[in-house]
């Protein structure tokens, strides 16, 4: 992927998750907020060809303001250097999270089934988040986060007129983004999460967007989901904390 694509996706992402400051440091980009979301809290490369030499500010930037230093590095060739200066800082990796790319028609195309959307959560869209089989506290950071998401649109689905899954899209510079996918466990495997993605593909394509990324947890399942609605990896990427 071209440079200039990368750090599209990369502020995009970013803003998505609206935390309350963000600088950029050289060439990263450095969100600052004690939450529970990974990209709203981690120090993220805008080009996956730069150097280590700017990580001592970033964490420094970090712990001046009280947080702990976190960077989300992807799993290329040409940033081993800054693997490598992590490791040595005492960094290791978790969570290996695939960034994918997909486009708005297939993912448009994914299912007929009725979905709704909100232009802000309501309590039933919330109660899923808050629900059994999630975590509570996380749960409400999300809705936070992703409440303050500028333009963002909410999606929710279900049988008999109750909400049983949701979702969210971001509109970014450039992209559409894909976050917060839930479904209550009871509900799973009814076709609750491609209703709600197929309808928020649709609100992206009356609205003239053709560009969507999401990141799933390497180990979930919703990755043959995400397949099925046209998502391709990008990259890999860890959290290094």
């Amino acid at each position: 992927m071209r440079p200039a694509a990368v750090e599209a996706l990369e502020r995009d992402t970013v803003a998505a998750v609206a935390p309350p400051e963000i600088l950029q440091i050289g060439d990263w980009l450095v969100p600052l907020e004690d939450g529970t979301i990974g990209r709203a809290k981690s120090a993220v490369p805008l080009s996956h060809d730069i150097g280590p030499e700017a990580i001592g500010e970033v964490a420094a930037a970090y712990r001046d303001r009280g947080l702990k230093p976190a960077f989300r590095i992807a799993d290329v060739p040409s940033l081993a250097a800054v693997r490598d200066d992590l490791t040595a800082r005492g960094f290791t990796p978790e969570q290996p999270t695939i960034f994918k790319t997909g486009n708005i028609v297939d993912l448009a195309e994914l299912s007929t089934a009725s979905a709704h959307m909100l232009s802000e959560p309501d309590d039933a869209w919330s109660a899923v988040f808050l629900g059994d089989g999630f975590d509570a506290a996380d749960g409400a950071h999300r809705i936070a986060a992703l409440t303050r998401s500028p333009g963002a649109v909410y999606g929710a689905a279900g049988e008999g007129g109750e909400t049983q899954g949701v979702g969210v899209m971001s509109f970014g510079a450039t992209w559409a983004g894909i976050h917060g996918m839930r479904t209550a466990p009871a509900h799973r495997g009814k076709g609750v999460a491609a209703a709600v993605l197929a309808a928020l593909g649709r609100e992206a394509l009356s609205r003239g967007v053709d560009r969507v990324f999401l990141q799933v947890e390497e180990a979930n399942p919703a990755r043959r989901l995400y397949r099925r609605a046209g998502f391709s990896a990008a990259w890999r990427y860890h959290y290094w904390r």
